[in-house]
């Protein structure tokens, strides 16, 4: 479906990260969600901005584009994907500019975004960040950028509307020579832009129809995801809307929070029983993998994954480039168990029949990771390919089906690990599943891709096996699942979070953005992209 209120080009999508040497990421649940399976809608939306600059207020036009799902279940976290800000300013802006000594400039973006279900409202912060562009001789002046945007849950049935709210854009301003060091710093600004009044629908940018009971079906979201009766003040519910609301709001996942206590992921830190030593790191990882025979996409909530970084060793000779290998590896930490936390799942088997798993990847050996990093000898540029190789089999532990339980015992799992095709088999064989990524650094430039620190996404395709010891009292359900989930060509992609360096945390401050915690867990949270 397309949602479009001024048409604009969809630049392609790019990823920018900081120079990094370990990560990993890891895959996601192999069962797909409901709302996985429907098509996008494609939201173009062209707004009127009046941005305040140094020579006063200023009209700019502000388009954003954005793919959403076309509905959600109750409770289930899902992000807009494919965002992209781009900001028009007016010729007086690039005077204002210019005036500073300025001829480019690097630009990001803060949107405000409004989520409102029922009476409940949150608000979500869209960040974006572009490549340096060279101020205009003449006329308006625009910046395009792109970035990840937090998860949404609806807490119940009921439209989950999203609208554009106040922009902040940053700039970051340079000189076209950085070698001049006589040129005075032009420094910096930051624009507040607000929404104008006559803007169309008043920002709306989309809206997701949450659950089945359609638009306003049900009240104001609840945290257990089901309606919850109005009530007066004699029933505990409060005698303010806003008190009977409480934490029904939306809930919104954002990529980097603060702090660690209050996080709406599992603890991801080091202890007695995990001793950290001078090259371990710790990361979030979450992301999609669709299930080719049911058409459709599973998601794995953030998962706190363990890592010992490898030392680099010198490569293969090479008369073009210096190449150096690095081996890390990895395990899930969730409970003192090498697993992921339970996550459920809603999907369709067989086109009709509604079905609900609560499942868990479970690790029958370290995860691998294999990294080369080729340095230009000319140019100085690096790129890095990194490959994962994790064992992982995937546990039944909970079954419904039509709203009806089935006892799937305790040992219902995969017969074997996922497994996908790997480069090398010779030197890596056995079951196992393999993700690749790739990252570019070009020097004097941000890096792009997935980078060993840094994280970023990394993409594989696996064979789901055959399913085995699921059922008990004589009923046996390994057919079922196997024949509504296992088989093969099944695409995997994974995002993966800053880690947290615990030999050397950087912590948040005016200067550094954060990477760990003040008790040493990973300072971003990941949000997954399809």
């Amino acid at each position: 479906m397309r949602v479009q209120r001024a048409a604009t080009p969809r630049p392609s999508r790019v990823r920018a990260r900081t120079t990094s040497i370990a990560a990993f990421v890891v895959l996601a649940a192999l069962i797909p969600t409901t709302a996985s399976a429907t098509g996008p809608q494609e939201v173009e939306a062209e707004l009127p901005y009046i941005c305040t600059l140094p020579s006063g207020q200023l009209p700019a036009t502000v388009r954003i584009s954005a793919d959403f799902p076309e509905r959600a279940e109750s409770g289930e976290a899902f992000s807009p994907t494919g965002v992209t800000t781009t900001v028009e300013l007016p010729a007086e802006a690039v005077a204002d500019l210019t005036a500073r000594e300025a001829a480019e400039v690097r630009a990001a973006t803060r949107l405000a975004v409004g989520v409102a279900q029922n009476a409940a409202t949150a608000t979500a912060t869209w960040r974006g960040s572009a490549e340096p562009v060279t101020l205009p001789a003449s006329g308006p002046l625009t910046l395009t950028t792109k970035g990840d945007v937090p998860s949404v849950a609806g807490r119940s049935d009921g439209d989950l509307t999203f609208t554009a709210g106040d922009l902040a854009i940053d700039l970051a301003l340079g000189t076209t020579d950085p070698a001049d060091t006589a040129a005075a710093d032009p420094g910096s600004l930051t624009v507040d832009c607000s929404l104008a009044e006559d803007a169309p629908d008043q920002g709306l940018l989309a809206t997701v129809p949450v659950g089945t009971g359609g638009p306003g079906a049900s009240g104001p979201p609840s945290p257990s995801g089901s309606a919850e009766p109005s009530g007066s003040p004699e029933d505990g519910q409060g005698d303010r809307p806003e008190e009977r609301r409480g934490d029904r709001s939306p809930k919104v996942l954002e990529n980097s929070p603060g702090t660690a206590a209050d996080r709406d992921v599992p603890p991801c830190r080091y202890d007695e029983q995990h001793p950290p030593t001078d090259v371990s790191l710790n990361a979030y990882v979450t992301g999609y993998a669709n299930v080719k025979k049911l058409k459709s996409a599973a998601y794995l909530p953030p998962s706190c994954v363990l890592i010992e970084q490898g030392l680099p060793v010198m490569g293969p000779p090479d008369p073009e480039y210096l190449i150096f290998d690095t081996v890390s590896y990895a395990n899930f930490h969730y409970q003192e168990r090498e697993q992921t936390p339970p996550f459920d799942a809603t999907f369709l088997s067989f086109d009709f029949a509604p079905v609900k798993a609560t499942m868990v990847l479970k690790q029958t050996g370290p995860m691998r990771i294999d990294s080369r990093m080729k340095m230009s000898l000319i140019d100085f540029t690096t790129i890095t390919d990194t490959y994962v190789r994790a064992p992982l089999v995937l546990h039944v532990l909970d079954l419904e089906v039509n709203g009806t339980p089935l006892d799937v015992g305790s040992g219902c799992r995969t017969e074997t690990s996922l497994v996908s095709e790997d480069p090398d088999p010779a030197n890596f064989p056995g079951d196992h599943l393999v993700l690749y990524g790739r990252g570019e650094q070009i020097i004097g430039q941000p890096a792009t891709g997935y980078l060993l620190l840094s994280g970023g996404t990394l993409s594989g395709e696996t064979t789901i096996p055959a399913f085995t010891g699921c059922g008990t009292d004589g009923e046996n359900l390994d057919r079922l699942l196997t024949a509504s989930v296992s088989g093969p060509g099944n695409l995997i992609k994974q995002v993966q979070g800053q880690t947290c360096a615990i030999a050397a945390p950087v912590f948040p401050s005016p200067t550094n953005e954060g990477q760990c915690t003040e008790d040493l867990q990973p300072y971003e949270i990941p949000v997954a992209e399809h």
